[in-house]
């Protein structure tokens, strides 16, 4: 028995993993970046959602670098309430990322469902995002997209950060300074950064983002009227004359910690877990009972149904031009035709892109990284 245990875990380390170990069950979303679906792992029966980006897509938006940055990070980091990364892997088409399923839908998914959050749910949101968001501190990670849509939520209602595609490493005393976000839940000091004489921002934006999805999460609406459209000079203007109105219904404790996270000058937020725990707020929190998830959450995703929106299962099986039920198919027949034809009469600018992109993809399987870690112990 031990002795087939370890040949499985051997076959599992030479294996290069692809497209065909997975079942595709069904589609459940989709981003700028790309589609998940629902995938099972044919040899463990495993759940996961996978992402997928089609190459040719990214390299005409200019988005490969990205990409490339997600997955740098992802293979680097795992954390109790972040969305982790399995595995990565290519083919011809796409670039595919494996990560943990949580089935009980974002927290946009339920505002827009009108579910009335206690605020004792969302005491345990701000504890869980605490601890995630002090752990990528800690790996000099900003994510720079804290908002409900990226907060998914577990079966059980323990919510896990996703979406790592505009996240950056600042190293020592670096500071960002791209305009980088969601303009609603963006910092100021990113607006003040993006003008002549900036000087760039550092992790602190991510408490900020916390502060906004919180209120909006808590209320229903954010703390400050902000739309895309809105210029960068008018949202300056804005945080230096409008404060913010806080529900009369709220604790005092409540409003004195969102006061902290929602603070214009970032020298002045909470941007770690020892502010977090100074707040008379979370004074009584078992901040290890949290980590280990035996907080019950205050609210549970109906387990009967899948929290998100069936129309991207429909836009797959129908309007989807490539759709992923016959990729097998489709390579098939491309690799005949390529065979058949001069390949001059292809793009050479974009051919150039894809043979890059090939070599430089980085394929990552932590189950193999996890069963060497054991073997050398």
């Amino acid at each position: 028995m031990r002795a087939s245990k370890f040949k499985k875990i051997l076959w599992d380390i030479e294996e290069v993993l692809n497209f065909d170990h997975f079942q595709i069950l069904r589609a459940i979303g989709k981003g700028s970046f790309g589609k998940v679906c629902i995938v099972q792992k044919k040899d463990t029966e495993k759940m996961y959602a996978m992402k997928y980006m089609n190459k040719q897509q990214c390299i005409e938006r200019d988005e490969v670098r990205n990409v490339f940055r997600e997955l740098e990070i992802l293979q680097e980091i795992e954390h109790v309430f972040l969305v982790n990364l399995w595995y990565s892997f290519q083919d011809e088409e796409d670039m595919f990322m494996v990560v943990d399923l949580l089935l009980g839908g974002d927290l946009r998914y339920h505002l827009q469902q009108n579910v009335q959050f206690s605020e004792d749910a969302v005491k345990l949101y701000i504890c869980e995002m605490t601890l995630a968001l002090d752990y990528l501190q800690s790996q000099q990670i900003i994510h720079r997209d804290v908002k409900p849509d990226n907060i998914l939520l577990d079966k059980q209602g323990h919510a896990h950060l996703t979406d790592f595609n505009i996240a950056t490493i600042i190293k020592d005393e670096e500071r960002a300074t791209a305009l980088a976000g969601t303009k609603p839940y963006m910092a100021p000091e990113i607006f003040q950064s993006s003008m002549s004489g900036g000087t760039g921002y550092g992790f602190e934006v991510d408490w900020w983002s916390l502060g906004v999805t919180v209120f909006e999460v808590l209320r229903g609406w954010r703390p400050y009227d902000i739309h895309a459209t809105n210029s960068v000079e008018s949202l300056i203007q804005l945080f230096s004359t409008v404060s913010v109105q806080y529900s009369p219904a709220w604790p005092k404790d409540l409003v004195s910690l969102m006061r902290k996270l929602l603070t214009v000058n970032p020298e002045h937020r909470f941007t770690r877990l020892s502010d977090m725990q100074t707040s008379p707020y979370l004074a009584k929190i078992n901040w290890d009972a949290v980590y280990e998830k035996k907080t019950e959450a205050g609210f549970v995703p109906n387990k009967g149904r899948l929290h998100c929106d069936p129309t991207f299962e429909l836009e797959e099986m129908i309007l989807e031009s490539r759709p992923l039920h016959k990729k097998k198919k489709r390579l098939a027949k491309n690799r005949s035709r390529d065979n058949s034809k001069d390949s001059q009469s292809e793009n050479d600018y974009l051919q150039e892109c894809f043979e890059v992109l090939q070599q430089e993809f980085m394929i990552f399987n932590r189950e193999s990284a996890e069963a060497q870690g054991n073997t050398s112990e």
